[in-house]
């Protein structure tokens, strides 16, 4: 498909005819356009010349072809003059294809090879997880073994402060049974002195 541009120039030079105008011109003109400095940017070098009568760095505008430009007349005025670009859509015919390259099918020895790496890093991956349960379950016996010391120790301090106080208690109630025995020994032995004076 073809854009059209229809562009005007200002009057030419008078060492020249309508018709002509110096290639340095025309570039200046066309850069002020940006639809052409953005479709047709083949513009800026130079066009080589095909016809020895042509005075160099002219270019015809009556109908000229640039690469992917071509430029037609519509109108010549004294003042100035009239033409019609027509910009061709950019073609890659010429450059360099980005292509990726073609994949090589795998042979059966990497194929294995792929499987057997993947086989052992499944198997790393189960022993990683064995080892962190079997971390995990020796934190927990030793935090519940160190719960069921600390509870028997606490069992035995109950134990071993109730068999004090009632070891306590039993000499307490020992030593009154003492004292009271000493008392009623004491009673006895004052009751038999007075008796025998009494007797006396």
């Amino acid at each position: 498909m073809w854009n059209r541009l229809y562009l005007t120039t200002v009057s030419l030079q008078e060492n020249y005819s309508s018709s002509k105008m110096t290639l340095a011109a025309y570039r200046e003109k066309m850069r002020e356009l940006p639809l052409v400095s953005l479709f047709c940017s083949c513009i800026l070098p130079k066009p080589l010349e095909t016809s020895s009568n042509k005075k160099e760095g002219v270019v015809d505008l009556n109908l000229c072809n640039i690469r992917d430009m071509e430029v037609i007349e519509l109108s010549k005025r004294t003042s100035g003059q009239a033409f019609e670009v027509i910009l061709k859509p950019p073609t890659f015919d010429g450059g360099p294809e980005l292509t990726t390259p073609p994949r090589q099918k795998p042979s059966l020895e990497e194929i294995q090879k792929k499987l057997d790496a993947a086989q052992e890093r499944r198997k790393c991956h189960e022993a990683e997880m064995l080892k962190h349960l079997a971390e995990r379950r020796e934190h927990e016996r030793e935090v519940a073994q160190k719960a069921q010391t600390k509870e028997r120790q606490e069992h035995r301090a109950d134990a071993d402060k109730e068999q004090r106080q009632m070891h306590l208690n039993a000499s307490q109630e020992r030593l009154q049974e003492e004292d009271k025995h000493s008392v009623e020994v004491r009673m006895s032995c004052r009751r038999r002195r007075r008796r025998r004076r009494d007797s006396g």
